[in-house]
C-alpha cells in the first residue's frame, strides 16, 4: 500500500467493534485487570492507552520501523533517546542544529557526564578525526536547520556500522512521507510531530521510531520511566493531522520551491538555502536519498538593517516561532530558535543576524510571493543606504 493511502486511513479499521472510521479517544487513567496476574494488555495510561498505541502502531509502520513511540513533545522524545547514554559517554552532532538540542545537550545532558562534540556530517574525514573509543552515536539533522545541510544518511550509517556506534536522525523537517531514515540505515528516527506531522499549529508531540527488537525494548523502557508521554487527545490530534500530511507536504514543497526561485533572484537577497535549488551544494544527495524537500527554508538579506522592518510590515506571513503548520510563519534564528547557541558558533555555521528562516505554509503562493515583495520594498525604503 503507498504511504498516501496508509495516511489517510490512520486508525480507520481498527475499532472493529463499533466500525469507527477516527479510533475514539480513551481518556482513562486506569484499566480493569480480568483476574490477578491478567491484563487486557492495558495497565495505566503512562505504560499503554489504546488510543496512543494506534498512533504508534500507525507512524512504526510509516517510519519502516519495529516500534514506535509517542511522547509529550519533540524534546520529550529526544531526552527519552539520549537517556540512553551514560556518564562519559560521546556523541558526535550535526553542526548547524536546533537550539533547543544544543541547549538540551549542553545545559543538560552534560550535568550528567555526556559530552558532545560537533560536526559537518558531510564529511566522513571529519567523522573519523573526532570519534573517540567512548563515542556511542551520532544525532544527526538532515536538512539542518536553518541553513538547510544535508547528511549522506547511508553513507554515515555505514561508517557507523563499521565502528558499532547508533545513528539517530531527526526526521522533522521531511517527515517519513519524503524520507525514511531507517531504511537507509540509521536506527532511531526522532520527530517534533508538532511541526509538519500534527501540521496545524494546535498540537504539542514528539515521536520516536526504532529499528531491532533490542533497542525497542530499551526505549519501551525508558518512555515508560521517564514518563514524558503523549496524552489520549494529543493522540487523537495528532493522527487526525497526520491524514492530511501527504497532501499538505506537495503544497508545502510546491511553494517553497517557488519562493525559494523568486528570491534567488531578488536585489536584496544575498543568499538562499534550500535543498530544492539545484544550485545548493548538496543537491543531489537530497534527490538519491529522498523523495521531495520541506517546506522551510532560510536566506539572507543584504544588511542587518532590514530585519526589523521586514518583520514589520509582513501581512499575511506571521513573525512567530515553529514550522510546519498550514499558516506561514517567519523566524528571526538568532533572536528566538538559535539564542541559546553562543553567537560566535553561530557566526562560524552561517546563523548571522541577517539569516530569516521561513516555514511556507499552504496558502496561494502567489499571495505570499506578494507579501514577501511588498515587505522588503518596505526595508528599501527604510533603509535608504541600501
Amino acid at each position: 500500500m503507498k504511504i498516501e493511502s496508509k495516511l489517510a486511513q490512520i486508525g480507520s479499521t481498527v475499532d472493529t467493534k463499533t466500525g469507527a472510521v477516527n479510533f475514539p479517544i480513551y481518556s482513562s487513567t486506569a484499566f480493569r485487570h480480568p483476574g490477578l496476574g491478567k491484563s487486557t494488555g492495558y495497565d495505566y495510561i503512562r505504560t499503554q492507552s489504546p488510543t496512543k498505541q494506534v498512533l504508534e502502531e500507525a507512524f512504526s509502520e510509516l517510519e519502516v520501523g519495529d516500534a514506535a513511540f509517542a511522547c509529550s513533545s519533540g524534546m520529550a522524545a529526544l531526552q527519552t533517546v539520549l537517556s540512553l547514554f551514560s556518564q562519559g559517554d560521546h556523541l558526535i552532532v550535526s553542526l548547524d542544529l536546533y537550539g533547543g538540542t544544543y541547549r538540551l545537550l549542553e545545559q543538560i545532558m552534560s550535568r550528567f557526564g555526556i559530552t558532545t562534540t560537533y560536526a559537518d556530517m558531510r564529511s566522513i574525514e571529519q567523522l573519523e578525526s573526532l570519534y573517540q573509543p567512548n563515542t556511542k552515536a551520532l544525532l544527526i539533522e538532515t536538512p539542518t536547520n536553518p541553513l538547510m545541510m544535508i547528511t549522506d544518511i547511508a553513507k554515515v550509517s555505514a561508517w557507523a556500522k563499521e565502528k558499532n556506534i547508533l545513528v539517530m536522525v531527526d526526521n522533522t523537517l521531511l517527515t517519513p512521507f519524503f524520507q525514511q531514515p531507517l531504511k537507509l540505515g540509521a536506527d532511531i528516527v526522532v520527530h517534533s510531530a508538532t511541526k509538519y506531522l500534527g501540521g496545524h499549529n494546535d498540537v504539542l508531540a514528539g515521536l520516536i521510531a526504532v529499528k531491532g527488537e533490542k533497542l525497542a525494548e530499551e526505549i519501551a523502557f525508558l518512555h515508560n520511566s521517564i514518563g514524558a508521554v503523549l496524552s489520549p487527545h494529543d493522540c487523537y490530534l495528532l493522527m487526525r493531522g497526520m491524514k492530511t500530511l501527504a497532501l499538505r507536504m506537495e503544497r508545502h514543497q510546491h511553494n517553497t520551491q517557488k519562493i525559494a526561485e523568486y528570491l534567488q533572484t531578488h536585489p536584496l537577497i544575498t543568499d538562499v538555502y534550500y535543498p530544492g535549488l539545484s544550485s545548493h551544494p548538496d543537491y543531489e544527495i537530497q534527490k538519491k536519498q529522498a523523495t521531495g524537500n520541506t517546506g522551510i527554508f532560510s536566506f539572507k538579506v543584504k544588511h542587518e538593517s532590514m530585519i526589523a522592518p521586514i518583520l514589520e510590515h509582513l501581512t499575511l506571513i506571521a513573525f512567530a516561532e515553529s514550522l510546519g503548520g498550514v499558516e506561514s510563519l517567519m523566524t528571526y534564528p538568532v533572536m528566538q530558535t538559535h539564542m541559546d547557541i553562543p553567537e560566535e558558533i553561530r557566526n562560524q555555521i552561517g546563523v548571522d543576524h541577517t539569516l530569516l528562516r521561513f516555514s511556507v505554509g499552504i496558502e496561494h503562493v502567489d499571495d505570499l510571493i506578494a507579501d514577501l515583495a511588498q515587505a522588503l520594498d518596505k526595508a528599501k525604503e527604510a533603509c535608504s543606504s541600501i
